[in-house]
């Protein structure tokens, strides 16, 4: 596999995204509000890439159910972002959401790795999964230069994004 293969770079980042939820539970309280903006940040362009780049061409290859679901898991995730957003991380509320956050962030890692990853690498050739990594890859820098991408986040919660 190629390293932009998008199949091992979801799946990097998935475990990238999981330390640092994890790093956020472990943290004291002075320290979380800089890691929940990095975790924040982070899960926001993950989740741009797939659904704007990785959902479109893999919808391609006849995955709809998976990828159907993954976009209600998706909006799922955004709305507890933008909970999470408008609280202090010393707030009675943030910590039992916080760990909602990091249950479903990690149960949707686990949906794409078991049953989307699979049929993405059967359906689609090394190639096009390194193009798309490439281009996945292109816009998360994009958007991580951008100030605070976690703020798009907020606009983005009545309901999942389209499946084109």
């Amino acid at each position: 596999m190629s390293d932009t293969d998008a199949v091992q770079l979801l799946t990097c980042q998935h475990r990238e995204m999981e330390g640092l939820l994890d790093a956020i539970c472990k943290a004291e309280a002075a320290q979380r509000q800089a890691l929940f903006a990095k975790v924040a940040d982070e899960l926001t362009v993950h989740i741009k890439a797939e659904e704007q780049i990785f959902y479109p061409a893999v919808h391609l290859a006849r995955t709809e159910d998976d990828l159907l679901e993954a976009l209600e898991e998706h909006l799922s995730l955004k709305r507890l972002l933008a909970d999470l957003l408008e609280l202090e991380p010393d707030d009675r509320a943030f910590e039992p959401k916080f760990k909602v956050l990091k249950e479903q962030t990690e149960h949707h890692h686990r949906e794409e790795e078991e049953h989307l990853f699979p049929a993405v690498v059967r359906l689609i050739d090394p190639q096009e999964r390194a193009r798309l990594g490439e281009r996945m890859l292109a816009l998360q820098a994009q958007l991580t230069r951008q100030d605070m991408p976690r703020g798009a986040v907020i606009d983005e919660t009545a309901s999942a994004a389209p499946l084109e």
